[in-house]
């Protein structure tokens, strides 16, 4: 009889899609286990009538899967990195993180329009007060409405709420083989992604070791020291998913890149700058550009956003 392992996701399509593919690969690459997936609801699934930014907390999607690691109800939950809180139960730890997909943001409009060619005053529809600031960095003439629900949601309110355009993650329209709904993928240089937009994390208990080794050929060592950077950079920041803090490195010819960015929610101020270094120093990287951002004038903005001083 074979052993089974449960896979714990949140139980929204692209989640459902995200944990099928790596449980495919899994018993790919063993064939003598057995693995089944677990749906478990989390805070944010359940609380869609209000902005992110409003409910409050951090691990709004992560919390109630980590409790059910912690209990033994799973034994590995697959988590979108973004969602990741920075610091997570002691007890847990992150056994693998997948090779990044695109990281990019992407606009879905009307008509195909990119986003230069949206109409003055265009209504876009985005759940992020990071995508809110940038874009009204780029075009303080856009009217950001708050948009919550799964991106097959996020798509359709395109049409029932009349909007203009909607940014999401490349990644999940990839994942979910809409690519021929993107209007226009969005650059780096205009719209820094998430700190670990595109990446999956495989999270398990920190002593099941044995575990640990069924999963790590999943790991991506570059990966994990890119977004390890800039979960530093966000832990110095002391930010969650849900404010305007952004970061994404890249490894180029055996240096690690990391760019950040830290915005006031209407967009008047972005404070953007980048270091460079060694992948090995990537936390320091990461702790480095927080400080010289900080210095820059990103104290005052954070300290307005979190209402106390930084």
């Amino acid at each position: 009889m074979k052993k089974s392992i449960r896979i714990g996701t949140r139980g929204s399509v692209l989640a459902l899609i995200q944990a099928e593919g790596v449980k495919a690969q899994l018993e790919t690459r063993h064939p003598r286990l057995y693995f089944e997936l677990t749906v478990i609801k989390t805070t944010g699934d359940k609380i869609l009538d209000v902005p992110l930014a409003a409910v409050g907390g951090k691990g709004l999607f992560v919390k109630e899967i980590e409790e059910a690691l912690l209990d033994g109800r799973i034994d590995l939950a697959v988590h979108s990195m973004k969602d990741v809180p920075t610091v997570f139960p002691a007890e847990l730890t992150m056994g693998a993180i997948t090779r990044r997909e695109d990281p990019r943001d992407v606009l879905i409009s009307r008509k195909q329009a990119r986003l230069d060619a949206l109409p003055r005053e265009a209504r876009i529809g985005t759940s992020s007060l990071r995508r809110q600031s940038q874009l009204l960095n780029l075009r303080p003439d856009f009217t950001i409405v708050p948009l919550r629900g799964n991106l097959d949601t996020r798509i359709k309110k395109l049409e029932t709420e009349q909007l203009d355009g909607i940014i999401v993650a490349a990644a999940g329209v990839i994942r979910m083989g809409w690519q021929e709904k993107i209007a226009e993928h969005v650059p780096p240089a205009r719209i820094l992604p998430a700190i670990g937009q595109g990446a999956l994390g495989i999270q398990i208990r920190r002593d099941d070791s044995e575990l640990g080794e069924i999963i790590s050929f999943l790991h991506n060592s570059e990966t994990a020291v890119t977004v390890g950077a800039e979960r530093m950079f966000l832990t110095r920041l002391e930010g969650g998913c849900q404010v305007p803090i952004a970061a994404f490195g890249v490894i180029e010819k055996g240096m690690l890149s990391l760019e950040g960015l830290i915005g006031s929610l209407d967009g008047t101020a972005l404070i953007r700058d980048a270091v460079r270094g060694m992948p090995e120093e990537g936390e320091k990287l990461g702790i480095a550009l927080a400080e010289k951002l900080l210095s820059s004038g990103g104290a005052e903005i954070l300290g307005e956003v979190y209402g106390r001083k930084l």
